[in-house]
């Protein structure tokens, strides 16, 4: 099977028969019925926004189980699944590995409020494979960890302003919820009902890759400014790979101003490689912080920075930050089986040469075709987006009417097997379960796929 496969994508992309029709929307019965019991438990039904598919056609699809790099919802539809839990799943679903050390630590108890040894292990793997943190706080989510490394460089610079950028997610702690204003240099105004005004005024909010923007507030808000935080690769607003000066000028500026660089790794972390995006460009975060990938996938964050800031945090320093379930044995042990597999020589090296054929494919046919499409790709993280744009570094480069080609193709992709994430702004992911015939099967169908939407264009 694999070699007629091959063999079916061995010449030029563009070469391929134009896909002739959409194909027949698959059976969504059982998972409208859960959802519209789901909408009488919890607000819009879901326990998060993006789940709500208010993006996309249809229905959610409630997901009844995940192997190697499939999913099945509650109808029995199978999906070759590129969401991954949002990115965790690097090794794939119910990883073998992985679920052998969770069943054997879940015999002596799921949680004790108490340190374990397990701890102790997942940390040494950790910080013996990654030069940029000596010593690291467990928590129980990215949001909790971003939170935690803001609160924590106030602390240490005995500084209260924070700058973000536009178009990059932290999380939705309350400073963090804002977006900007009308200005080049300004205050955050809240995205979110329910955050006062005042904890937005603390963050300023400028543009990403805008040399100028960052200098004018480090002018305007002089000595004032405990941090820049920046995700190591903007991934939630599309993805957004900013060029090399760029970030080590971030880093050159906050030295200058006394000010934390911190890295929110939560999607880059261990996706990338083991040290993320702090070692894609070479350049020394003062604070990291990391998401459910280290826990394989299970509820856990982390955060991370040198000694000596991280020395600041109680019950060493006066920093409070606590969590009842961090250090949860469960995650725990789930995040010692997968970054032991991550940690293997040339595990990376495969993952991300898997991607890069992947994506590159896709493009030679979309370019073939002359499709205003183009297929960003990083590590082993691609972005589908309805450009003809060669870059896109900034969420205003993103044209939102894109985004009804995409709904079209999420549709087109869903009806033959192919499970993305049902915004056009997220990112896809693919793991190392994924196999040459699972990505050649994707590629033929999201060239359908793409066939279909620039037919009906």
């Amino acid at each position: 099977m694999l070699e007629s496969l091959k063999k079916m994508f061995s010449g030029n992309e563009g070469d391929l028969p134009v896909h002739t029709g959409s194909k027949p929307d698959i059976s969504r019965e059982k998972s409208a019925e859960l959802y519209e019991k789901a909408k009488t438990f919890f607000p819009g039904g879901v326990n998060s926004p993006v789940r709500a598919f208010k993006s996309v056609y249809g229905t959610p699809l409630f997901i009844q189980k995940g192997d190697g790099c499939y999913v099945w919802d509650a109808d029995g539809n199978q999906f070759i699944d590129f969401c991954g839990s949002w990115g965790p799943l690097i090794l794939g679903h119910n990883h073998p590995k992985i679920r052998e050390k969770v069943t054997e630590v879940m015999q002596n108890g799921m949680s004790f409020g108490a340190p374990t040894a397990l701890e102790n292990e997942l940390a040494e793997l950790i910080i013996k494979n990654n030069k940029f943190v000596e010593k690291i706080r467990f928590t129980s989510s990215g949001t909790e960890a971003v939170m935690s490394a803001i609160r924590l460089a106030r602390g240490y610079t005995g500084k209260d302003k924070i700058i973000k950028f536009e178009g990059c997610y932290h999380g939705h702690s309350d400073s963090l919820l804002v977006k900007a204003g009308s200005g080049l240099v300004t205050f955050g105004e809240t995205s979110s009902q329910g955050v006062p005004k005042s904890f937005a005024l603390e963050t300023i909010v400028i543009p990403l890759n805008d040399k100028d923007a960052i200098k004018a507030a480090f002018e305007q808000f002089k000595d004032e400014v405990a941090a820049v935080i920046i995700e190591g690769i903007p991934a939630n607003n599309g993805l957004l790979i900013q060029d090399q000066d760029y970030v080590e000028f971030l880093q050159q500026i906050c030295k200058d101003n006394k000010a934390l660089l911190i890295f929110d790794e939560v999607i880059t972390g261990f996706r990338l490689g083991f040290e993320g995006a702090a070692a894609h460009y070479g350049v020394k975060p003062d604070i990291v912080t990391y998401g459910k990938i280290i826990g394989g996938g299970l509820p856990v964050g982390m955060y991370g920075a040198s000694a000596e800031i991280m020395g600041h945090i109680s019950p060493d320093g006066g920093v409070y930050q606590a969590g009842t379930l961090s250090g949860n044995p469960v995650a725990m042990a789930a995040g010692i089986a997968q970054l032991t597999e991550l940690s293997r020589s040339g595990f990376y090296k495969d993952l991300n040469a898997k991607t890069t054929e992947f994506a590159e494919s896709i493009q030679r046919f979309a370019t073939a075709r002359n499709y205003k499409f183009k297929v960003f790709h990083v590590g082993s993280i691609f972005w589908f987006a309805f450009t003809d744009k060669e870059a896109i570094k900034t969420a205003e480069d993103i044209d939102p009417q894109s985004m009804d080609k995409f709904k079209v193709l999420h549709r087109e992709l869903l009806n033959r097997g192919i499970y993305i994430g049902p915004s056009g702004y997220e990112v896809g992911f693919v793991s190392a379960a994924h196999t040459k015939i699972e990505l050649e099967k994707a590629k033929r169908a999201i060239l359908e796929g793409l066939d279909v939407v620039f037919r009906n264009k």
